[in-house]
């Protein structure tokens, strides 16, 4: 029976690791981590996610702040409120909550800013930072998948990781990550996607196959080898059930280890960004 790399267990430690960090901080007396969150609208989904922020920051001793603008705001004011949370120096870091309503241009918002408090790791001055190896912040969801495999000591160096998934937000940057000479790294790895052609000749040599192609059940049990582990991204809404991107009824019983959806990667992600805000209260470095 696989292992079940559940999210929900390591987030906890995770969690007690940054509460415990944030207490050192006070005694010896530095500033309390400080996150906060533009969310615009009441996307039910974004709504939830942003309230769960708020519950971690309060599990781990952080201050947080949201400030939820209606749908209607207009771009202008959004770029204001980002304008004040870069010159606040109170916030450690901040997150402008996606998706954005429908007309306004996230690449306009995204490059406003502050690189040294995007602690999404969204910004192309991070991302350029983690392609080069620099100090930076992480995107929170490949930093997540990092740290639940660094949790269940699992180990990258010499494997064959293939991504399916090519997203700026998780596949791009995790293929960087998985590939580069460090810690959780000196992985070889393949990114694909929907239009790699034989893509199961790709995904059964993998020996960690992480799923982020947003499509339920994409992957099956013929995408797998035996005793890989697979890690799903995946989030998706079927009927009023939440399912990853990996059949995981199939996939399960052929694998060593394997995460839920959910239970698993979304957790933390947001994790990640807890991590990413503990280390922005003292400067990207």
């Amino acid at each position: 029976m696989a292992q079940l790399l559940s999210g929900k267990i390591a987030s906890a430690a995770w969690k007690e690791k940054i509460k415990t960090d944030v207490e050192k901080r006070l005694a010896i007396g530095k500033s309390r981590p400080h996150l906060a969150a533009i969310l615009i609208g009441n996307d039910p989904a974004s709504s939830a996610y942003v309230r769960g922020k708020v519950r971690d920051c309060e599990e781990v001793g952080f201050e947080s702040t949201l400030i939820h603008l209606p749908e209607s705001a207009s771009e202008e004011e959004v770029l204001q409120e980002v304008r004040k949370l870069n010159g606040n120096p109170s916030v450690s870091g901040y997150i402008v909550q996606l998706p954005l309503p429908k007309g306004m241009d996230d690449k306009r918002i995204l490059l406003a800013i502050d690189p040294e408090k995007d602690v999404d790791g969204f910004h192309p001055d991070n991302v350029g930072r983690m392609a080069l190896g620099l100090p930076t912040y992480l995107p929170a969801t490949p930093y997540g998948v990092l740290l639940l495999m660094e949790h269940y000591g699992l180990s990258t160096e010499g494997k064959h990781a293939v991504i399916v998934g090519r997203s700026h937000i998780v596949g791009s940057p995790m293929s960087i990550l998985l590939g580069r000479n460090g810690k959780l790294g000196n992985a070889t790895a393949t990114l694909t996607h929907s239009k790699t052609p034989n893509l199961a000749e790709i995904t059964k040599q993998a020996d960690i196959l992480i799923a982020a192609i947003g499509k339920p059940f994409y992957i099956q049990s013929e995408h797998v080898k035996a005793g890989a582990i697979v890690i799903d991204v995946g989030i998706n809404r079927v009927g009023e059930k939440l399912v990853g991107d990996v059949d995981f009824d199939r996939v399960e019983p052929i694998v060593s280890a394997i995460s839920p959806v959910p239970g698993g990667v979304g957790l933390m992600t947001r994790v990640g960004l807890l991590m990413n805000t503990l280390r922005a209260a003292d400067g990207r470095g």
